[in-house]
């Protein structure tokens, strides 16, 4: 029989897309307020991948990603999802979202990502979100699965990820690690 344990050390890692540099910098400051330090910035990365938010957004449309320095507990991902929601909700104009806000976890194994859309890959974790293991981590480096979306197979994004896991590892070494904030 197996025994319940800590879950590996984690990273919150939050995707922004926005046609406005200005926002993210703002929405930047809101999200070091809910979850810690922000301890990376990914340069701005151009999302040509589809057309889809552009009515919503504007264009062109970019992404950063942040990673956050206090330890994340795995199971607040469906919070972080809810909060990064009401920060996206306050942010819009007209109707429309200025800003979408992707929260996942690191681990040195994978990134899953945060979401409110159920399919048959997905888990459910209430609240109305699902959790998404969308790349996983073999043989040296990130890999996608069949339903990783197209971004995230990108070598601009696999080259963040693997900063970040870089990061993380030199981190796991730290005895407070296991010492993480709750959203």
């Amino acid at each position: 029989m197996g025994e319940p344990h800590r879950p590996p050390p984690a990273r919150l890692v939050v995707g922004m897309l926005s046609a406005d540099e200005a926002l993210m910098g703002t929405v930047a400051k809101e999200l070091a307020e809910l979850f810690g330090p922000i301890d990376y910035r990914s340069p701005l990365i151009p999302f040509t991948q589809t057309t889809y938010y552009d009515h919503e957004l504007g264009t062109p449309i970019f992404r950063r990603f942040l990673s956050f320095s206090d330890p994340f507990p795995p199971d607040g991902l469906a919070t972080a999802k809810l909060l990064t929601n009401s920060v996206e909700q306050r942010y819009r104009l007209r109707g429309n979202r200025r800003v979408n806000l992707d929260p996942s976890y690191l681990t040195l194994a994978k990134l899953v990502l945060a979401t409110t859309k159920d399919h048959a890959h997905r888990i459910y974790l209430g609240q109305g979100i699902y959790a998404e293991v969308t790349l996983h981590y073999r043989g040296g480096t990130f890999e996608p699965w069949p339903w990783t979306y197209p971004d995230y197979r990108t070598p601009e994004y696999l080259a963040v990820f693997h900063e970040l896991r870089a990061r993380l590892a030199s981190s796991s070494r730290s005895p407070d690690l296991t010492e993480g904030r709750t959203p």
